[in-house]
């Protein structure tokens, strides 16, 4: 999916939601236990609940990852059934992946080929050679951890070079453009840090921004619009508890689907007032 096609997607839905299926065995349904395969099936419930609302899902990979193999068989199973129900849907590996060259080639064939997902997380400590490898895959993309929602952020994204003044996510974003296209390359952007969503901007106008933290972690939808929209929109913004685990109940999907059509039904009115849709 290239990025007027993703562009489509938002202005067909209205919408610029991505749901995180941050499904975590501990927090589902109890009745859900008995059934052959827990995580697949209460993801499928949401992805039937929340599609229509939502241009993009990201599973985050650690809650797949600490079952074991079979977390790894829900992971292939969800994927597959977004992909024969729901083609359009961008798929996001969150999987914060970032090695040399030759590991993180393995990764792209891994999340790329194999799990034909459009897009996975990388961190870009490594530096261009561990970035590289997911950007030569056409129409697939890769999105780089930049400014972080967390507080750990803080410990060294917001350093000083002391020569240039930049601080370190800055030159993140500067000397990674180096490495892709607004075509290729995505950023990770918290909402907890909306204000500086319009220095990044003045940074990478043209390319996409994958925003968590809106809901749970207390961003603001109205002020991530206001400082991160741009011609093509230009934003995915990630929500996963609060949609997710609406409810604990037996409803928890109809719920999953009432907290999504509210969130898509505040960026439609956000969109329109940007004359975007």
């Amino acid at each position: 999916m290239n990025q007027q096609q993703l562009f489509e997607q938002i202005q067909k839905k209205r919408s610029f939601l991505c749901v995180g299926l941050d499904t975590d065995i501990k927090k589902i349904p109890e009745y859900l236990l008995e059934t052959f395969d827990p995580v697949f099936s209460f993801n499928k419930e949401i992805i039937d609940a929340t599609a229509e609302f939502t241009v993009a899902y990201k599973p985050n990979l650690a809650f797949y990852e600490s079952l074991g193999s079979k977390g790894w068989e829900s992971l292939e199973k969800t994927v597959m059934y977004i992909r024969s129900k729901h083609k359009n849907i961008f798929l996001i590996a969150d999987a914060k992946r970032g090695d040399i060259g030759n590991t993180s080639s393995l990764y792209a064939r891994a999340f790329f080929e194999k799990m034909n997902f459009d897009a996975v997380t990388v961190a870009p400590y490594m530096g261009e050679d561990s970035v590289k490898p997911f950007t030569e895959y056409a129409g697939k993309w890769v999105i780089l951890l930049a400014l972080t929602s967390n507080k750990g952020a803080f410990d060294f994204q917001f350093l000083k070079d002391e020569k240039s003044g930049e601080l370190l996510f800055e030159s993140v974003l500067k000397t990674s453009q180096n490495w892709g296209s607004a075509e290729n390359m995505m950023y990770v952007v918290g909402a907890t840090k909306a204000e500086k969503l319009q220095e990044i901007r003045q940074i990478v106008p043209e390319h996409f921004l994958l925003v968590p933290g809106v809901g749970a972690q207390g961003g603001s939808l109205q002020e991530v619009a206001k400082y991160g929209l741009n011609k093509q929109c230009g934003l995915l913004v990630n929500s996963s508890r609060n949609i997710i685990y609406a409810s604990s109940d037996s409803d928890f999907a109809e719920k999953a689907g009432i907290a999504a059509r509210e969130m898509q039904l505040e960026m439609e009115a956000l969109l329109k007032e940007a004359g975007l849709v």
